[in-house]
């Protein structure tokens, strides 16, 4: 190589520090993964061994509380109180390895706005794959982003509301709280 071409400084990326932090909510406590400024992971009511992952929040030490970690948490306050109707977080679904017709589902249930609901069959329609409702419905249930990706306001078309991955109490009460915030 001629000396005078130089070569870019190479740059070690550091790799993200994860950061599970458990807090309580309106709804159940919430196991919120952090990783770098993405979140990576949002448990409803985190059981058993998974439960163990996440650190509670009031066992944090100040100085593993970051800037970003206090905006999610309060954006969730805020979402969870009715004050805020959007959490505008950016989140990373790598970690959940999530890709194909499943990571087109949740990109389509992450448009739906605040207060409206889509159907199963609507969101299928709209990831490319009408007739497949019902892996609509498994894929929401193993959404690893539950809150950020607003999988509660996807209902079904005759018998109520249908399953949610935090239960039926907690989904009702998501809907009801989103149509609260509209007439406020």
């Amino acid at each position: 190589m001629p000396s005078s071409v130089k070569r870019a400084p190479v740059i070690e990326e550091e790799e993200a520090s994860v950061q599970r932090v458990l807090v309580p909510s309106p709804i159940g406590a919430l196991g919120i993964e952090l990783s770098g400024h993405k979140i990576t992971k949002v448990v409803i009511v985190p059981k058993g061994r998974e439960r163990k992952e996440f650190m509670p929040f009031s066992s944090l030490k100040r100085g593993d509380r970051t800037d970003f970690l206090d905006e999610v948490l309060g954006r969730f306050s805020e979402y969870l109180a009715g004050a805020r109707s959007r959490l505008n977080l950016d989140y990373d679904l790598g970690p959940s390895e999530v890709s194909g017709f499943p990571k087109r589902v949740l990109k389509e249930t992450a448009k739906v706005p605040y207060g409206k609901v889509r159907t199963y069959q609507q969101i299928a329609s709209a990831a490319g794959n009408a007739g497949a409702y019902r892996q609509v419905l498994a894929i929401l249930l193993g959404n690893p982003l539950p809150l950020v990706i607003p999988c509660h306001r996807i209902v079904t078309v005759k018998s109520g509301p249908g399953s949610y991955i935090g239960g039926p109490k907690k989904k009702l009460w998501l809907l009801r709280l989103e149509q609260r915030g509209l007439t406020i």
